[in-house]
């Protein structure tokens, strides 16, 4: 694996808040904070409510992008911004693989019928330093 890859995927292989930005149904752009988690094919998941805004958002729109690295300001030594394309997932075996004991809160479990998973294929990915002015970049 290249050192790029290295570095972005340290940033998310494990679950961290990010924040995620879609397009509204009259086009305006809209982010709010989800919980994801990559695994080594840099595919970002998280979970969210079947009835949410972003399922439409989505359904209209499949372009995204993420904002995620930093956890507080006197920490931020880098961070990464994401474009990709979303979808959304109920099948069995993807809602069990992206349950996390976090979500119990919000539902009763992975068989929740208002659980769903959202899946982000990235296809540009930057990643800033704070000693560097211009990012690196890993596409597709």
């Amino acid at each position: 694996m290249d050192d790029l890859k290295n570095k972005i995927l340290g940033k998310m292989r494990e679950l961290t808040l990010a924040s995620f930005a879609t397009v509204t149904e009259d086009g305006k752009p809209w982010v709010r904070y989800v919980a994801v988690k990559a695994d080594d094919d840099m595919n970002i998941w998280f979970a969210t409510f079947k009835t949410s805004r972003k399922i439409r958002q989505v359904s209209a729109n499949p372009d995204v992008h993420l904002l995620l690295g930093v956890t507080d300001l006197p920490t931020a030594a880098s961070w990464v911004q994401i474009q990709g394309r979303a979808e959304f997932l109920e099948d069995a075996e993807t809602k069990n693989a992206v349950w996390y004991s976090m979500l119990e809160p919000m539902f009763t479990g992975p068989d929740d019928p208002n659980y769903i998973v959202c899946k982000i294929v990235p296809y540009r990915i930057e990643h800033y330093s704070m000693n560097r002015q211009e990012p690196e970049v890993w596409k597709v």
